[in-house]
């Protein structure tokens, strides 16, 4: 009996993250997501780009799933990732912009 609850509450896990999510990622528009994620590739969008502190190598964003980035962004957002810059950038973003961010940098194309 135990293990059918712990079945059931490892598929409403998920699940219960993509309810969060106010908008969905195929709400997005790529085309105004590359003019507002012109600041992200400010770091994202350079090949081997590290980080000054805390020294680590930033990730590349592009051709990673919409869904993903646009429930990262929130967890940015929403303070529940830990990243000082991020959140910073995340906080001002409606739903719409995250949308359209993770639209657009599903479709740039990804680097080494």
């Amino acid at each position: 009996m135990k293990s059918a609850r712990w079945g059931v509450i490892a598929l409403a896990a998920p699940l219960a993250l993509l309810l969060a999510a106010p908008v969905q990622a195929a709400d997005g528009n790529a085309e105004a997501g590359r003019v507002k994620a012109n600041t992200c590739m400010g770091c994202h969008g350079i090949p081997k780009y590290n980080n000054v502190y805390p020294t680590y190598r930033v990730p590349k964003l592009g051709g990673q799933s919409a869904d993903y980035i646009a429930a990262a962004l929130n967890e940015y957002k929403q303070g529940n990732r830990a990243h000082g810059t991020m959140h910073a950038q995340a906080s001002s973003l409606s739903d719409q912009d995250i949308a359209d961010i993770a639209a657009f940098l599903a479709t740039a194309p990804k680097h080494p």
